[in-house]
């Protein structure tokens, strides 16, 4: 009999046999990103060769979806900030229109327009 705790309990092989066959899903299956192999006391010299594989593929794993799951925050602020842009554009585009809308003329003469008929209403009688 085996004095690892390791070789008794054959998650660690199963972990180890599914890393070796490339065979991540089954790994991920098996609790490969909750393993902590390290945590065994005195593993025989078969069971450390594994707990360092399982080690080096559980933190490589965590370290690739700790990274996606940057990514996608990013592409959500980014989105927020588009987004936020895309209405500030779209409420200066409506203002502009609008005045836009209301005269047809170039400013200067609109301005020169607008003063000509304040003069006339201010001269007019009051009816």
């Amino acid at each position: 009999m085996t004095s690892c705790r390791a070789c008794v309990d054959d998650t660690l092989h199963a972990l180890a046999e599914a890393l070796a066959v490339d065979d991540i899903d089954r790994a991920l299956t098996l609790g490969l990103l909750d393993a902590r192999p390290e945590a065994v006391e005195a593993p025989c010299a078969d069971c450390r060769k594994r707990a360092q594989i399982v080690i080096a593929a559980r933190d490589e794993r965590l370290r690739a979806l700790g990274a996606r799951e940057r990514y996608r925050a990013r592409q959500a602020r980014l989105s927020e900030r588009a987004d936020a842009r895309a209405r500030k554009r779209a409420g200066a585009a409506v203002r502009t229109s609008a005045v836009a809308a209301t005269s047809a003329l170039p400013p200067a003469v609109a301005a020169a327009l607008a003063r000509a008929k304040a003069k006339v209403a201010a001269k007019r009688p009051p009816e």
